[in-house]
């Protein structure tokens, strides 16, 4: 007999304004790292007017994180301390870890249509203050997988026998995005123990065994397990599937730093002010 998660949380979110002025959504945060360990942060965009995200998000600091910015459509521009800099796009995606400290912006350009997300993961804490490093992945390098009714781009981890375009070095998270057309059916094996949630970005779709319609812009997490199964609603469904085994650790979180302890908090912020943050 199938053992399918059940859905154990649903989260909405809340409208919010980060950076210099982007409008977005933020699904997940700090109220949910318990629950969502080690899946940090999920702000989602989605518009199509300029002025909601192109003040973007001027120099930052970040340390003790992985930022990974996924977007079906549009134009982010970045750069940072190390002298990285580039643009994502369409169907492109950032992984960037920060470690130690990365100071760097983003810059959303005007599009047609801004939509994506960016995902913080928590570094376990033997790697918080690894060097920071980029994984740059371009569209044309994301698997997809056609199955019936469904195409599965595999932008990180593995699905079936067939490896994504990346795979995280401290977490080894499975990032998956799915489209499926109106009607269609899908099933999803995880890994057991795996923290799983998914991300409706547009349409709705029903999760067995409760079979009721989800619409979008929620994320569902599901518990204990081995599958999900998705029935596509009447226009289609488009979702993000997330997975990855939890850390179990304590989190001291301030603003774009993670740690584990307040003391490695505050050591941080003393060496942003005294300009030791970059090691």
């Amino acid at each position: 007999m199938t053992e399918y998660r059940k859905i154990k949380k649903i989260t909405k979110g809340n409208a919010a304004v980060d950076g210099a002025g982007v409008h977005l959504v933020r699904v997940i945060g700090f109220n949910d790292v318990n629950d969502y360990d080690p899946f940090l942060m999920l702000d989602a965009f989605d518009s199509e007017d300029p002025d909601d995200y192109t003040a973007g998000f001027p120099w930052h600091p970040h340390r003790g994180i992985e930022t990974v910015t996924y977007l079906i459509k549009g134009d982010i521009e970045h750069g940072d301390n190390l002298g990285n800099s580039g643009s994502i796009k369409d169907g492109e995606c950032q992984w960037m870890t920060a470690g130690s400290g990365i100071i760097h912006q983003e810059m959303p350009k005007p599009s047609e249509h801004m939509l994506g997300a960016q995902l913080w993961i928590n570094l376990p804490a033997k790697d918080k203050m690894t060097a920071p490093k980029y994984g740059d992945i371009k569209s044309a390098d994301v698997p997809v997988i056609t199955e019936e009714g469904t195409k599965i781009h595999v932008i990180a981890g593995r699905y079936l026998e067939n490896s994504g375009a990346f795979r995280g070095s401290f977490v080894d998270a499975s990032y998956l995005d799915v489209e499926m057309e109106p009607g269609s059916s899908w099933d999803y094996e995880s890994e057991a123990g795996s923290t799983l949630f998914v991300y409706v970005v547009t349409g709705s779709a029903a999760f067995e065994p409760d079979g009721e319609v989800r619409n979008a812009k929620q994320a569902l997490l599901f518990g204990e397990g081995r599958c999900i199964s998705v029935s596509a609603g009447s226009g289609g469904v488009r979702f993000l599937l997330l997975s990855a085994q939890p850390l179990h650790e304590p989190v001291a979180w301030g603003g774009p730093i993670v740690m584990n302890t307040e003391d490695e908090l505050n050591e941080a912020f003393r060496e942003l002010d005294d300009g030791t943050f970059i090691r």
